[in-house]
């Protein structure tokens, strides 16, 4: 890890943003790496005392603004003084003053941070989240919108501020795999980050393929800095509103346990075209963020290869964006030209990829088992 290192993470409110960075803090820390974190929100609050939780957003611009900046000055003064820092913040806001900016460019560019992340999570958890502190104003198709925004306005702050290649998604979740991707990415920025590809709505159905996907996606966690598409998936709620339409429905229940919510089919039917759009926008960034693709192709009953034609797009966009295309081909049938044409190397077997990650430097010890072993 360099000295200094600044990192600014950014999000839509609705995250959880807090509790996951603090888990990120504690995480990077058990395994000696020393990060702080500075929460913008919560110091806006400590030098607001008359405002009560949840309710700063309605404050006027003009105060809103003069509490960030004054917040912000502080952040500035701790970074000066050195050490590791995530600054905890918010690239827009969409809210009853309509759509405004959360940050000052001045400032920005005088704390020169070396990574800006902006953090995702599923939609239905971003509304059940805001509902559950009082806020239930916003749709999801206002919440789908507002992803966008701040995920364009961070590209947009990193790229002025700091120039290519310093700009990340990253998604947030229970998930501890989520946690370590953070803390590789900050703390070992060395280690290689690999873009996850697999088959996923067309397997649904075949529990002995979505166990060696999940295999998959666990091992290759345990290499590289991984991003994986299947951190968010909103697709599923696509399905349940064309489902409820058939069925006459007007209200379904959404979300993992704990965070159910009652949601309007009306609402979900919004955003079908959304979810689409934007996972098909989104994966495109998280594979440019990578330094290559690593993609596993299951055999389906037959000996046929269960690939989707997301799979063979998401290789095609790696291999024109030059990056390394690895691709595990595990069916009996051989792989097609449009594989074997665009991948720096297709292997037969997860110990033959490994053995090669290995052997070249991908991985920085063999001293791995489980699926590798």
């Amino acid at each position: 890890m360099v000295d200094a290192m600044k990192v600014v993470v950014t999000g839509q409110v609705g995250l959880d943003k807090k509790p996951f960075l603090d888990r990120v803090v504690a995480a990077a820390r058990a395994e000696g790496f020393e990060l702080g974190v500075a929460h913008v929100g919560r110091g806006m609050y400590a030098e607001a005392p008359d405002v009560a939780a949840g309710r700063i957003l309605d404050l006027p611009l003009s105060r809103l603004t003069s509490l960030r900046r004054s917040v912000f000055k502080d952040i500035l003064a701790q970074a000066a003084r050195g050490g590791n820092i995530l600054v905890n913040t918010h690239a827009t806001f969409r809210w009853r003053h309509g759509l405004f900016y959360g940050f000052d460019y001045d400032q920005m560019k005088a704390l020169d941070a070396e990574m800006y992340i902006v953090l995702v999570d599923n939609i239905d958890r971003v509304q059940f989240r805001l509902a559950r502190d009082g806020h239930t104003d916003h749709t999801l198709k206002d919440l789908m919108v507002w992803r966008e925004e701040e995920i364009l306005a961070t590209e947009l702050l990193s790229q002025i501020t700091r120039g290519h290649g310093c700009f990340y998604i990253m998604s947030v979740g229970p998930d501890e795999s989520v946690v370590q991707a953070m803390v590789n990415l900050i703390c070992r920025p060395h280690m290689k980050k690999a873009y996850l590809s697999f088959p996923m709505s067309h397997v649904m159905g075949d529990a002995a393929i979505l166990s060696q996907i999940e295999t998959f996606r666990r091992e290759m966690k345990r290499l590289f800095t991984c991003f994986d598409p299947g951190d968010v998936e909103e697709k599923y709620l696509a399905n349940i509103a064309l489902d409820a339409v058939r069925d006459g429905v007007r209200v379904v229940e959404v979300g993992p346990p704990g965070e159910r919510a009652v949601v309007e089919v009306s609402q979900l039917l919004d955003i079908v075209a959304d979810i689409d759009g934007q996972i098909y926008a989104r994966d495109f960034k998280l594979i440019d963020q990578a330094d290559m693709i690593v993609s596993m192709v299951p055999q389906l009953v037959g000996g046929q290869p269960a690939i989707s034609s997301g799979v063979e797009r998401e290789l095609q966009h790696a291999h024109e964006a030059a990056k390394d295309v690895f691709v595990i081909w595990l069916p009996q049938a051989n792989p097609s030209p449009f594989i074997t044409e665009t991948a720096t190397r297709v292997f037969r077997t997860s110990a033959e990829a490994f053995k090669f990650f290995v052997d070249n430097d991908y991985v920085p010890s063999p001293k791995l088992g489980g699926l590798f072993g």
